[in-house]
């Protein structure tokens, strides 16, 4: 298999859509494909259903089949769609089977949520569930420090279909380790943290980054993308001073309204509803005003 096309698809902004509900509560499908046509519009090229912005562990299992399908069926052949899948070992193997059969290219492996996370059984999650989608790219989703670059070569080693990594532990200095441990050119890099993360971790090896302020405003995830890819640092602090105090709002409490202030803006733009589903939980209405504020003045 050739995987080059997959590796260039990962070496950019790879959007998280959020999952816009109804008034009922159920996956809104006329509003989520609105959103996804508004990323590619905007110039998106890859995007990750049922990712964390998502809210992967509150949808259904027939909710995240809908939002593979819908995904795919929208980017048309415009992006990529790197599909989320975890939690035990048959469902993910079920659902990357299942993002094959829809289209898909790629699927994204969640971190694994077992409190109980060795080493060896690490790759050997993975592995399973690569060894199931050989013509499909796999990327782990790699939150735990505790993993080491070594486990990961071995795993890519095995896996040739293992093209790239999510790295999404908050540390420069250790993701710019682990990558020549694991092979920095092995691998595509994608800085899991967002914008806020991305100038650190690119100057260190990562060559794309995730994305679910994305949503809000297309354009200037995409300015950083480009001021990055030109070695312009100062005009991507320029758009990393611009966003902070959005992100900044997602991200705090443990990033406990990591979502819920992403819907709130496109609530504020009219573009979906605010609504979320437990544990998450919508703002208090000051802090609705504060996201709207925010927003003003983006290029959106």
């Amino acid at each position: 298999m050739d995987f080059t096309p997959l590796r260039t698809a990962l070496a950019d902004v790879v959007a998280i859509p959020v999952t816009p509900y109804d008034a009922t509560g159920a996956v809104d499908r006329t509003t989520y494909r609105a959103l996804l046509r508004r990323l590619l519009d905007g110039g998106v090229r890859a995007v990750t259903p049922n990712g964390n912005t998502g809210e992967f562990y509150a949808l259904t299992l027939e909710e995240r089949r809908l939002c593979t399908e819908l995904s795919v069926e929208e980017a048309g052949g415009r992006a990529a769609v790197l599909v989320g899948v975890g939690q035990d070992v048959a469902t993910a193997v079920d659902a990357a089977r299942h993002a094959q059969e829809a289209g898909a290219q790629m699927v994204m492996v969640h971190q694994p949520v077992h409190p109980y996370v060795s080493q060896d059984g690490w790759v050997d999650y993975h592995r399973e569930i690569a060894e199931a989608v050989p013509e499909l790219g796999v990327v782990p989703y790699l939150r735990n420090p505790m993993i080491e670059g070594a486990a990961l070569a071995g795993l890519g080693e095995a896996c040739p279909n293992v093209i790239g990594v999510k790295y999404a532990v908050p540390d420069a200095a250790r993701f710019a380790a682990f990558a020549r441990d694991a092979g920095l050119d092995r691998f595509v890099w994608v800085a899991g943290l967002a914008e806020l993360y991305a100038p650190s971790y690119w100057a260190v090896g990562a060559t794309g980054f995730t994305s679910g302020l994305v949503n809000v405003a297309p354009k200037v995830s995409l300015d950083m993308l480009g001021a990055l890819r030109a070695g312009d640092y100062a005009a991507a602090m320029k758009v990393w001073e611009q966003i902070r105090p959005f992100e900044d709002l997602r991200a705090a409490r443990q990033s406990a309204n990591n979502v819920t202030v992403v819907k709130e803006a496109l609530a504020a733009l009219d573009l979906c509803r605010r609504d979320v589903r437990p544990p998450s939980r919508l703002l208090p209405e000051p802090q609705r005003a504060e996201v709207a504020e925010l927003i003003q003045g983006w290029a959106l």
